[in-house]
């Protein structure tokens, strides 16, 4: 369910947006999730990496190709323009992580492990800082949500596509 104060009538894409805005409005909290955003994406799709979709490893590709086509095809029914724009960015992601992961061998996943322990204590600060529980605490969907929030900000920011209206300002700014 999505948070009671999104706007009635908005778009999806508005509504998920505006929701995950709602607890993430301290420049503090914010920054941090700019940065270990990414970091959870990638290094959770990398931990799928090794695993192949069948038990035929050489003819099937990893798991995380999978698993980014499938969070792709949500991005998309949201917005077909962040989700042209995720469908790039995760396939950036997945050349990525076959590379460290010919390169890294035995270190490649506790690498991803200890990534995902830093990403995550740092994502728990910075709700500390925002005085909000996590966004996914309320629904699993915004964990696939944080991802297409911060393209959009910072899409926004670049200009490159209207700022979200969020119906609430946020903490720092008039």
């Amino acid at each position: 369910m999505i948070h009671s104060y999104v706007e009635p009538g908005a778009e999806p894409l508005e509504q998920w947006l505006q929701a995950y805005g709602a607890s993430h409005r301290n420049p503090i909290n914010k920054a941090i999730h700019r940065v270990f955003v990414p970091v959870i994406a990638v290094a959770t799709l990398g931990l799928f990496h090794p695993v192949p979709m069948s038990a035929v490893a050489d003819a099937m590709p990893p798991l995380s190709l999978l698993l980014a086509a499938a969070a792709v095809g949500y991005y998309l029914r949201l917005s077909l323009r962040l989700g042209v724009v995720m469908a790039v960015l995760a396939t950036a992601a997945i050349a990525v992580i076959d590379l460290l992961y010919v390169a890294l061998a035995n270190a490649f996943v506790p690498l991803l492990i200890a990534m995902l322990a830093i990403a995550w204590i740092a994502q728990f600060v910075g709700h500390w800082f925002e005085g909000a529980k996590p966004s996914f605490a309320e629904d699993a969907q915004f964990l696939l949500i944080g991802p297409l929030w911060l393209l959009a900000d910072t899409l926004s920011r670049l200009g490159m596509v209207p700022p979200s209206r969020p119906p609430y300002p946020s903490k720092g700014e008039s």
